[in-house]
């Protein structure tokens, strides 16, 4: 069943369905009648003296030109195929899929001047499973993500290559399999269909999805770490946090006492502990975690207007006008993908200093070294300690903000651009990286918990236990550790982990 889309009302979790299940869209039949009254009033100028920007003049630089009325649709179609320069990576289909359902929700808000035949073709597509093909490097962000949302367009003419059925083939070929039919672009709708940001912001979109999957993982594992370390709830005592008032932290710190609340591990050293203070790896993981928080929830905000927006030009006014403006430039997608970034790294970053303490026996109050039951025989996990360590620093060296960089392009005419896209783009390695660094701590973290028998954990964290132990025995003797650093990650990132301690123990995006 497609979902049916409000433009200006998409909510975050209609786009983290279609991000994470693949589910077809279709644009709200009530907005039909808005779309071709634009195309209307599009078609009108297009048969008219007046110039008017891309609808019969040149593009960027070459605005000045006037293009003859019988030249319109060939001036759609070369602008089209002129701006298929893409390089690199096919996008993975999850994502081309988001922005195309993020072009119908622009196109669907009535002021891009596009025939309701285009918007019925994307909705096709996605039903039918026609996804372009579309390389990953090639926009700077700025008058739209123009040469990626080409080849977009470039299939819906017939043009390019669409992954289809599990093939990948050239975009007539594939269209023909699904028994849709290209279409010949009007006045206006080459421009409407590339001048936009939704490929950065799919791209953002699906970098804080899986951000948020990572974070919420990162509590749990932040909490059995506590446990396994022998380290103090003290710390998350709601007053402290109300305190300082920062939403974020007084939910993380609210899962972490629920993930916690009842363990025999920590009833085991309320007194006669003699340390005075845990170190901030275990101490101050509502601080840091619930701050990476507060910066996803504020990225969700500014993308959720985005994924709403509309960013081509020029527009179609309520009044008629047909006015050239900037909404294609993507800094705010830009700055919203430079927070998540940030996030990333931070809960990436605390999460190893956790792992660290684990297998260091001068930090981890009674565990063996490396958490091998015979060290010295066995190395036990210091080496996935290792990789752990060199996932966060590769974070922190592809964390620079991209939003600071610009270069001008166009014959100077886009003389200022975001580099959203490629700042987006980013957060995927980023997001997978934080993954494994999160399922390592999950092995840690476990292995540490079983080290504390016959003492046992929460009963919550029992359960998060049971998920780990379901994909990773655990380890007795040392064994080729590369397949249980694969599945430990893959459970950060299918949610599966999260989902073990239930609903509700965790924050969600929306506050």
């Amino acid at each position: 069943m497609a979902l049916t889309l409000t433009p200006g009302a998409v909510s975050l979790p209609q786009l983290e369905q279609i991000y994470w299940e693949n589910t077809p869209a279709r644009v709200d039949p009530v907005f039909h009648s808005a779309i071709t009254r634009a195309a209307e009033r599009i078609a009108a100028i297009a048969g008219g003296a007046e110039p008017v920007y891309g609808i019969n003049t040149g593009f960027g630089k070459l605005a000045s030109i006037r293009i003859d009325g019988a030249d319109v649709a060939t001036l759609q179609r070369n602008l089209i195929l002129s701006h298929c320069c893409g390089v690199g990576a096919a996008l993975p289909e999850s994502i081309v899929r988001l922005l195309m359902a993020l072009k119908l929700v622009s196109l669907g808000r009535g002021a891009s001047g596009v025939r309701l035949e285009l918007v019925r073709l994307i909705e096709a597509m996605l039903e039918q499973g026609v996804v372009p093909v579309i390389p990953e490097k090639g926009s700077v962000g700025a008058s739209g993500d123009l040469a990626p949302l080409a080849h977009m367009a470039a299939v819906m003419m017939g043009e390019g290559e669409a992954f289809f059925a599990g093939e990948r083939l050239p975009g007539t070929d594939a269209l023909k399999r699904a028994g849709l039919l290209p279409v010949v672009l009007a006045a206006k709708e080459g421009l409407a269909l590339i001048n936009g940001t939704q490929v950065s912001t799919a791209l953002a979109l699906a970098g804080l999805f899986r951000a948020h999957r990572a974070a919420q993982a990162a509590l749990v594992t932040g909490a059995l770490s506590t446990d396994a370390a022998m380290g103090s709830s003290a710390p998350f005592h709601p007053e402290i946090h109300a305190l300082r008032g920062h939403a974020g932290q007084i939910d993380a710190a609210a899962s972490l006492r629920a993930l916690l609340a009842g363990s025999p591990i920590r009833e085991s050293h309320l007194t006669g502990d003699e340390r005075v203070q845990d170190p901030y790896c275990i101490r101050c993981q509502p601080q840091v975690d619930g701050a990476c928080l507060d910066i996803l929830r504020q990225a969700a905000r500014t993308l959720t207007v985005e994924a709403n927006a509309v960013t081509d030009n020029p527009l179609v006014l309520s009044d008629g006008l047909v006015v050239s403006g900037g909404n294609f430039h993507a800094e705010p997608v830009a700055l919203a993908a430079d927070g998540i970034a940030l996030a990333v790294c931070e809960i990436g970053a605390i999460a190893q200093r956790r792992i660290a303490l684990l297998v260091d026996p001068a930090l981890s109050y009674g565990l063996p070294a490396f958490l091998a039951k015979k060290p010295g025989l066995n190395s036990g996990l210091m080496i996935a300690e290792v990789t752990s360590a060199a996932l966060m620093s590769e974070n922190k060296q592809m964390a620079h903000p991209a939003s600071v960089d610009s270069t001008p392009t166009s014959a100077n005419q886009e003389d200022h651009v975001s580099m959203a896209c490629h700042g987006a783009r980013r957060l995927l390695p980023m997001t997978e990286n934080l993954f494994t660094i999160i399922g390592i701590e999950a092995l840690t973290a476990v292995q540490g918990v079983d080290l504390r028998a016959p003492l046992e954990t929460s009963p919550l964290l029992k359960q998060a236990v049971g998920a780990v132990r379901a994909v990773v025995p655990g380890l007795d003797e040392d064994r080729y550790m590369a397949p249980d650093l694969a599945a430990a990650g893959e459970l950060v990132a299918s949610g599966r982990l999260a989902a073990s301690v239930g609903a509700g123990v965790l924050p969600e995006l929306a506050q």
